[in-house]
Formats: structure tokens, sequence, C-alpha cells
């Protein structure tokens, strides 16, 4: 079976490319393939080929209403020339810990690898149809400037983002409120990211919204990871450094490795399960949280809540007390029950909990471990490591690190989500350095970085600050009707 479903309710059903372009399911599901166990890639192929090439492969068996030709033209619009590391996410020895880089892309963060891809999927299914599509996007910090630079200037599209004002990074935000492009709009929100994914999720649904976008031949979606087209470009670095790991003859093809992960939306573990699920040997997933530990909690207890303190941490893109992508898990591991992940997900809107049956959470304790560790082990980690290796971790990839150390079950992949320099000053302060001014902490790091500084992080300072707007969360209805607007016309 090929269409996709709705994880609330199997008679939803779309293509791939309709997928793409809903973002979410009318129902507010997220879109899922039912035959996604069904699927067995070659091992062997893949440790033979290159990045792209196994994009390509394992894309064609994800969106299969896609051409090989189709698929080959965004692979190689996304990914030629955009990735500083021929290796596009090299795997690095770091102790005994194999570290798995994603952020050598253009704003310098895990997200990239997806967010260059997906403007061009989008585009390709939009080619079908005569409507101009509008982004609506929540970010903790990373998925807002990632997407803003893939869809920048990208015909028929446009992109609203919404963070949290005064809880990203200094780096991030600076990021985020430079952003040039024409189809482009960046909005602060009073709240934290919660509150800017939940109307998010509302906005898509709101028919008013939908019938006044309509009208323009305006429709909405997304490209946060509730979007299968955000989610499944991941999944090919989890089974590229598998391969790199063979090239370097650290295991044989089909021995199994473990993945560490730093998670708050639990997309980018949930694209590693994706892997696991197509063929990928995997051990163990460890998921890794900070203080915000409802993710560790769960996975305790099988009990999902988010009726608790939200918790502003050095590692901001990790700072989520719902977890979208938990869904899609939930969705698999009943047995594929959409009727009980739909009663769970109500459970959880209308009192902020749920539990899952005993089978499930078996299911899930079965491949999933986790831990979470605070600002204080946070730093601690960022200093032990370099004192130890000279490697310099950020403060999210240094949470997965730990989580992996602490953990046995070798080879272990643990995934760096960003690169140090977007968190300079949190790092130097782990270093026991204290540099109030990001600019200078940039340049005082890069004493110590094994990276030198990304250009597109150094020339930040010198851009000029174009969005400034802030809002109140239920403001953001009314700048997307603006948006659309300003955006689109002619």
């Amino acid at each position: 079976m090929n269409d996709y479903i709705s994880t609330r309710d199997a008679h939803q059903s779309v293509s791939s490319k309709q997928a793409i372009l809903n973002g979410i399911s009318p129902d507010g599901g997220l879109y899922v393939l039912p035959g996604l166990d069904q699927i067995h890639l070659d091992l062997s192929l893949i440790c033979s080929k290159s990045y792209k090439e196994n994009a390509v492969y394992i894309l064609s068996h994800l969106l299969t209403d896609y051409s090989i030709d189709e698929l080959r033209m965004c692979v190689e619009n996304a990914y030629s020339n955009s990735f500083s590391k021929e290796e596009i996410t090299p795997v690095k020895k770091v102790d005994d810990v194999y570290v798995l880089e994603l952020f050598h892309g253009p704003t310098c963060a895990f997200k990239d690898v997806a967010l260059t891809l997906l403007p061009q999927l989008m585009s390709c299914a939009l080619k079908s149809t005569n409507q101009k599509a509008l982004i609506l996007t929540a970010t903790s910090g990373d998925t807002g400037k990632a997407a803003l630079s893939g869809f920048c200037d990208v015909d028929n599209i446009g992109i609203n983002v919404f963070y949290p004002y005064k809880k990203v990074s200094a780096i991030q935000y600076r990021q985020m409120v430079t952003q040039k492009g024409k189809n482009v709009k960046v909005f602060g929100i009073q709240g934290n990211f919660d509150d800017a994914q939940s109307q998010v999720k509302r906005l898509f649904l709101d028919e008013e919204l939908n019938a006044y976008c309509a009208k323009q031949n305006v429709m909405l979606t997304s490209a946060n990871s509730i979007n299968v087209g955000r989610l499944v470009p991941q999944i090919v670095y989890y089974f590229d450094s598998y391969k790199q790991l063979v090239q370097q003859g650290v295991i044989q093809v089909g021995d199994k490795v473990s993945f560490t992960v730093p998670t708050g939306n639990f997309g980018d573990v949930l694209a590693g399960y994706y892997a696991y699920l197509m063929g990928l040997p995997v051990e163990k997933f460890y998921v890794a949280s900070n203080a915000n530990r409802v993710l560790t909690d769960f996975l305790t207890s099988g009990i999902y809540d988010r009726n608790r303190d939200f918790i502003q941490t050095i590692s901001p893109s990790m700072d989520i007390l719902i977890s979208s992508n938990l869904e899609r898990l939930l969705y698999y591991a009943s047995n594929k029950d959409t009727q009980k992940v739909a009663g769970w997900m109500q459970e959880l809107n209308e009192k902020g909990r749920y539990q899952v049956d005993e089978q499930t959470f078996e299911t899930i304790k079965n491949l999933f471990a986790c831990a979470s560790v605070d600002d204080n082990g946070t730093r601690q980690e960022i200093h032990d490591v370099y004192e130890k290796t000279k490697y310099l971790l950020d403060p999210h990839s240094a949470i997965a690190y730990k989580v992996a150390k602490d953990n046995a079950g070798r080879p272990v992949v643990s995934l760096a989500t960003a690169s140090p320099y977007k968190f300079s000053q949190d790092v130097l302060k782990a270093l026991n350095i204290n540099e109030e001014n990001e600019w200078v902490a940039m340049d005082e790091l890069s004493k110590y970085c094994q990276d030198v500084i990304p250009a597109q992080l150094k020339e930040l300072r010198d851009l000029a600050i174009l969005h400034n707007q802030v809002i109140d969360v239920d403001s953001m209805k009314d700048v997307v009707c603006q948006s659309t607007q300003e955006v689109f016309h002619d």
C-alpha cells in the first residue's frame, strides 16, 4: 500500500505528494505509511552508494508518486554546494562514541538536511496543481532559520515563522530576524514553543482561515516535522552513518548499532525508528532530554503528561512539552490502531495527559531507552569532553553524548545536531569563560573549536534586522491573513 493515512483515521488516505502539500491530515492526525515495515532496503547496496544516491534510493520507497527523475532532481538541487562537508553528515570518533555531525549545512543545524530538500519536494508536488502554498512553521530555534533559508524566494510558496520571543539563543534570533526574501515573514510570539506549535496546528484546521486562503488560491502547509516531507529525508543520515561505520571497519554489514538522539519533538529519533522499520539493524535508541523531561517520564512510565512547568534551558531547541511526532510511534507500536491513537490524542487535548496500554508500552520499551540531563550536567559534559578529547559539543549534542557515554551497547552513534558556534556563550561558560557579547564569544570560541566559524554565522553581526514584530498567540491568525495578501500580491 503506497498511500499515506492519518494516524487517527485509516480512511483519510492520500498520495505522498498530497501528504507533503497538506502537511497535516484534516482530522488533526499525522500522515503515516502503513506498509513502512514491509519495505526492506538492501544494506550492502546502501554501503556502496554516496549520500545523494542513498537519498534517491531510500526516498523512492517512501514517496512513490515521485518519479526517480523527479527525486534525483530534488536531491541534486538540495545537496549540491549547500553543505561544507563532502559526506554531508560525517561520522567522527570522539573517545569511544561515534559522533554524527549534522550541522554542516546552510544554517549550521540538523534541520538543514531535511529543509534543503523539502522545498524541492513541495515545489515538485505543487506543479501538478494550480495552487500556491503558505507555510506556517513554529520553531524552538533551529527549524525557523533552516526553513526560511530553504524556502527563500521559492516560486509560489510563502513562509511565516513563529518563534518564542526571548526563548531562543542570540545567534538563532539573529539568523531568523535578518532573513532576506520577498516571500518570508518572521514573528516573535509571547509564549513558548508549545504555544506556537499548538496554535499553528489549530490554524491548519481553522475552516474560516482555510476558506479565506482558498479564495486566493493559497493552501496552508507546514515545514515542521509533522510534515512527512520534512521527516523522511532524515531517515537517510541514519543509514548513511551505518554505511560510514562499515567503511571505517567499525562494524560489518548486518551488525547492530545503537543511536543516541537529543530530542524534544521526537522527530529526529522517529526518523531513526523509520530506518529501523525499513531494515536498519538497531540495538537501542536512547532518547536524550533536557530538564523538560516529558519524554523521559513517558518512556519510563507509559504515561505522557504535559501538565508541568516549562523550563527554559541552555538547549532551547529541546524546550518542548508536546512531542508531536510521538503520535507516529504510537501508531506503529500499537499495531497500527488508529482508534487507540485518536483516543490518546483526544485525552492529551482535553486533559494534557494519556497512558498507553501495556502491550504498546512493552513494544516501545524493547527498542527505546531514555535519560535526561539538566543544564549543570550539560555544561559539565561539554567541559569534560573538551578536556579529554579537545572536541567541542553544543548544548544539545552534549546531552546526547553524555547519554551515549553512560549506556552500554557499543558501537553507539551520538547525533550532534548543531554547531557549537550557535551557542557560543553557553559553550564558553561550560569552559569557565564568561563573555557577555555574542560576537566576541564566537571569536573566542574559535580558539577552542575543531571547526572554523562558519561564514554564514560570522556575517550575522553586520546584517540588518528585517523582522522585529512581536505578537501574542491570538494574533497569529490575523498575521497569516495579512501574509497571504502581502506575499502573493502580483
